[in-house]
């Protein structure tokens, strides 16, 4: 089949062929980069920062992977029957790789399978890690409904996560990390709104085997202190979430397989908070009340990436004058006009400097004229996935057809029109 990268798009392609290019080199870091044993997604590309980069490999990432995978197999751009031989190597590997309580940590190394520590305490099971993990594997086994093997591996990893191992006070709490080694204390995280960790809250409800109450969900994520928001910024009234909105990566993770549109509930309706967050984040790029040099209309989008400081979750309160192309470019479902503006500026404007092994590189600082020299996983996969479900719904498709998570949504008192009848179930195993 043809590289998925062959270099720097030409200027004046279709937007369709522009998505295309763009998609298949981000898709690349999870096909030809991926570690060679076990098929994980490498953390990042290069760049130390205190660990083995080679070596080192991203369980959330690696969901995300699967999920960008899954859209190179339904365009056409890798081979069907290798993307299903790709992910049963991953699974594979992980019912052999090192668990606590069935959940895995944040870093593996991808050779042995032992968790590398994300932090001195943080050295256990990560339970938002596993379950962005868990939904691009529920994605696959949508998929491939018709690889008994493959189904068989992936029901495995999954019954065997034991979400309510997280619990805290008397159930009523969901930590993030769970470590045998560093016990609950006042320092310890638990899993409070609003952030990326709705998916979290949906898989831990959803479990056929290590449930946890839909109570905690109210009890614990509803309670946290940036939950219910209200305000307006620039003029746009943001239901849930901190001030300005926060990083872009909070509307993007869950809802690569949780599809927003018509999402809602007694707090919020999802599909009008993340466009929402989308346009505050785009307006704050437009208004550029600090005046870094490049802000505009067309070059705009704040997340989490590398940036000249190291890794920081950029955002309208912490604007370092750092543009990460994947909070754009992810953000296709929402703001598409405002999005292929920007994907265009980045590829045909500054794509001589933008343009890397795998696409789009991670950040730059338009200003002082930095560029990350590392990519991500955990950026570039929105990059393939977002673009795919603006272009088909293919990942909101599959993911939503997986019944215990339509289950889960009901049990949390979730309405949704995927959720009336079997629109969703029927066009992911077309």
């Amino acid at each position: 089949m043809d590289p998925l990268n062959p270099g720097l798009p030409p200027k004046g392609l279709s937007d369709d062929a522009l998505l295309d290019a763009v998609s298949r080199a981000a898709l690349d870091y999870f096909w030809s980069f991926a570690h060679p044993v076990s098929g994980m997604a490498r953390e990042r590309s290069g760049g130390s920062f205190g660990y083995d980069t080679d070596a080192t490999v991203t369980t959330g990432g690696t969901g995300f992977g699967i999920m960008a995978m899954l859209a190179g197999a339904a365009r056409g751009w890798l081979d069907r029957a290798q993307v299903a031989g790709r992910i049963g190597r991953i699974v594979d590997f992980l019912e052999v790789a090192e668990r606590h309580h069935g959940v895995f940590p944040h870093f593996m190394n991808g050779e042995t399978g032992r968790t590398i520590p994300f932090s001195p305490r943080d050295d256990g099971g990560d339970l938002v890690e596993t379950s962005f993990l868990i939904a691009g594997l529920l994605a696959a086994r949508q998929a491939f409904a018709g690889e008994p093997g493959l189904v068989a591996g992936i029901d495995r990893i999954w019954h065997g996560v034991e979400w309510s191992a997280h619990l805290r006070d008397g159930g009523r709490e969901l930590m993030w990390h769970r470590s045998d080694r560093h016990p609950w204390d006042a320092r310890s995280l638990p899993i409070r709104g609003w952030n990326e960790c709705l998916v979290t809250y949906v898989l831990a409800v959803a479990s056929p085997t290590h449930s946890v109450p839909a109570s905690v969900y109210h009890d614990c994520w509803a309670r946290g202190d940036q939950f219910l928001n209200g305000r307006r910024y620039h003029g746009i009234r943001l239901p849930l979430g901190p001030a300005g909105g926060g990083p872009m990566f909070l509307s993007h993770y869950s809802f690569l397989g949780l599809d927003p549109n018509g999402l809602a509930d007694r707090y919020a309706d999802y599909g009008e908070q993340v466009r929402a967050h989308a346009r505050i984040n785009h307006a704050h790029c437009v208004a550029n009340p600090h005046g870094y040099p490049g802000y505009g209309p067309e070059c705009w989008g704040l997340t989490a990436s590398d940036s000249p400081l190291g890794y920081a979750a950029h955002s309208p309160t912490e604007d370092l004058g750092v543009i990460s192309p994947t909070a754009a470019v992810a953000s296709m479902p929402y703001l598409p006009d405002c999005a292929m503006r920007a994907l265009r500026h980045f590829v045909e404007d500054r794509g001589a400097a933008l343009w890397g092994r795998f696409g789009l590189v991670d950040a730059f600082a338009p200003g002082a004229g930095w560029v990350a020299p590392a990519t991500l996983a955990i950026d570039q996969g929105p990059i393939v996935v977002m673009v795919e479900n603006h272009r088909s719904g293919l990942l909101w498709d599959l993911l939503m057809s997986a019944p215990e998570v339509r289950a889960a949504l009901r049990a949390l008192e979730f309405r949704s029109p995927r959720l009336d009848g079997t629109d969703a179930a029927s066009r992911a195993n077309a």
